[in-house]
């Protein structure tokens, strides 16, 4: 059930036009670096040097998030989505590690289809598993960080994780977007709550393509759809 946004509009035109600006300013003053981690990319994994995979952003509609890769494909015989620890290069824990690998989706926040606070954009194969209550996470665009990242992240299970993207969604305001964006920036600094991969059992996510059929292709950068530490936040 989509219900309208918290927030005068004065309020969501306002988180908008803050996203355009600060987006772009990170765009700006991170080209140097982006150039530099895209060319290491390439160099260690080839072409691409961008993951793009799509996810369900505002109302649910479908859009393409960008990242830097970090993972190399499955070899024959591995199990994808129990080999996330052995297929992240060297290159791609330190990426995942400082949150360089988030840097392109400022780009999504660019063009609309992120905001710099949110839910993090999950995978389109969890809809299926959603209640109507957390569905309702997609009632705001998604995040590069969001209360979730701040409030457990890695270690949060499923579940809790849909409760606290929802919550977001009951009691957002600027002041709490700040907070968030705070928040973010010192735990990033502490690398604190940051892992490399995810332990699938333990934080109980749903495993797409092996509790029913189907037929499209796994993600290459792994399951969760939250892959590496934020940048500036993320989940």
């Amino acid at each position: 059930m989509t219900v309208a946004p918290r927030g005068s509009w004065p309020e969501r035109a306002t988180k908008r036009v803050l996203d355009v600006v600060l987006a772009s300013l990170g765009l700006l003053l991170a080209a140097p670096v982006i150039a530099v981690v895209a060319l290491a990319v390439l160099i260690t994994l080839g072409r691409p040097v961008f993951f793009r995979h799509e996810r369900p952003g505002w109302r649910g509609r479908p859009f393409r998030i960008i990242k830097f890769r970090t993972m190399r494909p499955p070899r024959p015989g591995e199990v994808w989505y129990r080999t996330d620890e052995q297929r992240v290069t060297r290159l791609g824990r330190f990426l995942r590690a400082t949150s360089l690998d988030e840097l392109p989706e400022l780009l999504n926040v660019v063009r609309g289809e992120m905001s710099l606070v949110g839910p993090r954009p999950l995978l389109t194969e969890y809809l299926d598993y959603y209640s109507p209550e957390q569905a309702r996470r997609h009632d705001v665009r998604p995040g590069v960080t969001g209360w979730a990242v701040v409030n457990g992240r890695h270690a949060l299970r499923f579940d809790d994780r849909l409760a606290l993207d929802v919550w977001y969604v009951d009691h957002w305001s600027l002041r709490l977007d700040a907070k968030i964006i705070a928040v973010t920036l010192r735990q990033l600094v502490r690398r604190h709550g940051v892992e490399v991969t995810q332990d699938l059992d333990r934080i109980g996510f749903p495993l797409p393509g092996v509790s029913r059929v189907d037929p499209r292709p796994p993600p290459a950068e792994g399951l969760s759809g939250d892959d590496g530490p934020p940048w500036a936040a993320s989940a």
